[in-house]
C-alpha cells in the first residue's frame, strides 16, 4: 500500500514551478501549463492521459490469442493447422500493472537496492518460443508470398480487410485464392483494421512517443535533468545527461544486477528523489498528453469505439 501524496506537499510542488511554462520546448504553442506536480511518486501511481487508450498486458495477450485465432481460421481453410506463437498472459498475482515503471528510467529504490539495472529481477530473459515449421505451401499461404522470394519484393497487400477483397495476390494454393498479404495480416485486418475507416493500432502509441519527446525537449524537464546529472556527478558518476543512458556510460551492460549496477541505481534513484524527476517529468508529459488528446480528440473517439468493438468481439469468441 503507497500513501497518497499530502496535498500541501503537491501544492508547493506545483508553486514551485507555476511561473516556469513559456519557452519553445512545445513548439509553436509553446510549452503547456502544467497542473499539480506529486513529490516523487511511486511509478504505479502516474496515470497519464493515453492511458486510457492504451490496452493493458492481460488485454494485449487476449488480442493476440485473437488474432491468432483468425490466422489459424484462415490456414485451415487451406488445409493446415496453425497453432502460432502468441505469448501467455502476464500472471500479476492481483498485483495493479506498473506501465510507466520505467519510463523515467529506474525509479523504485527498494528494487534498486535489490537487483540494480536488472529489469528480469534475476529470473532471466523468457525463452522466445520458436517460430512454427511450415512447409513451403503452408509458408506461402501464411505470409502471401513464396520463401524465399527475391529480396526487397513486396507482396500485394491491403490497409483494411474491406479492401482486401479488391487486393488480388496473384497466389493460389490447392486452387484457392491466398488474401493479400496471406493469412497472417488477413489475421490482423480482421481484428484491428475491418473498414476503411480503421484507425491505425498504433496511432495512440505514436500520440504519446510524441508527448514523451516534446517533454524531453521542454525547458523543465532540461531544468531537472540537469539537476539530476549534476547530483550523479556528486555522487561519482559524473558526465550522464540522462537516466536512459546510465547503463551505457558506466558498461554496466554484463552486470546489471552486480555490486557495481547497484550502487549505480541507488545513487541514481536517489538523485530522482532529491531533484523531484519523476514528479516534474510526469506532470509535464501529462500536460503535453492533454494537449495532444484534444488536438486528436475527433480521432481518438472514433478509435475508442473500434478498440471496445475488438472486446466485445474477443467476448464473443471466447
Amino acid at each position: 500500500m503507497r500513501r497518497p501524496l499530502a496535498p500541501t506537499a503537491v501544492l508547493l510542488a506545483a508553486a514551485l514551478l507555476a511561473g516556469c511554462s513559456g519557452g519553445d520546448g512545445g513548439g509553436a504553442q509553446g510549452e503547456p501549463e502544467l497542473g499539480p506536480v506529486a513529490v516523487s511518486p511511486a511509478t504505479a501511481s502516474i496515470a497519464l492521459p493515453m492511458d486510457a487508450y492504451t490496452d493493458t498486458e492481460a488485454e494485449s495477450a487476449r488480442m493476440g490469442r485473437v488474432q491468432e485465432g483468425f490466422v489459424a481460421r484462415c490456414m485451415a481453410r487451406y488445409g493446415f493447422t496453425y497453432e502460432g506463437v502468441t505469448a501467455a498472459a502476464p500472471t500479476g498475482g492481483g498485483t495493479p500493472e506498473d506501465r510507466h515503471r520505467y519510463l523515467y528510467g529506474l525509479a523504485d529504490p527498494e528494487y534498486a537496492a535489490a537487483h540494480g539495472y536488472d529489469k528480469t529481477a534475476g529470473a532471466g530473459r523468457p525463452a522466445k518460443p520458436p517460430p512454427p515449421q511450415l512447409s513451403d505451401a503452408a509458408y506461402t499461404v501464411l505470409h502471401g508470398e513464396a520463401p524465399g522470394g527475391a529480396q526487397g519484393a513486396k507482396a500485394p497487400d491491403a490497409k483494411s480487410e474491406e479492401e482486401a477483397a479488391a487486393v488480388d495476390s496473384g497466389i493460389e494454393v490447392g486452387g484457392i485464392k491466398v488474401p493479400a498479404g496471406g493469412c497472417g495480416r488477413e489475421g490482423y485486418r480482421k481484428l484491428y483494421a475491418p473498414t476503411k475507416d480503421s484507425v491505425d493500432l498504433l496511432f495512440a502509441f505514436g500520440l504519446a512517443s510524441e508527448a514523451h519527446e516534446r517533454a524531453k525537449g521542454d525547458s523543465r524537464v532540461a531544468e531537472v535533468l540537469a539537476k539530476w546529472s549534476a547530483c550523479m556527478g556528486s555522487s561519482g558518476y559524473g558526465g550522464i545527461p540522462t537516466p536512459y543512458e546510465v547503463v551505457e556510460k558506466l558498461g554496466l551492460e554484463d552486470e546489471l544486477s552486480g555490486p557495481k549496477a547497484v550502487a549505480a541505481a541507488k545513487a541514481d534513484v536517489a538523485c530522482k528523489r532529491e531533484v523531484n524527476l519523476v514528479g516534474i517529468w510526469a506532470a509535464v508529459e501529462k500536460a503535453y498528453q492533454e494537449r495532444l488528446v484534444e488536438q486528436h480528440a475527433e480521432t481518438l473517439a472514433l478509435y475508442e469505439r473500434q478498440r471496445e468493438a475488438r472486446f466485445k468481439l474477443a467476448a464473443q469468441l471466447g
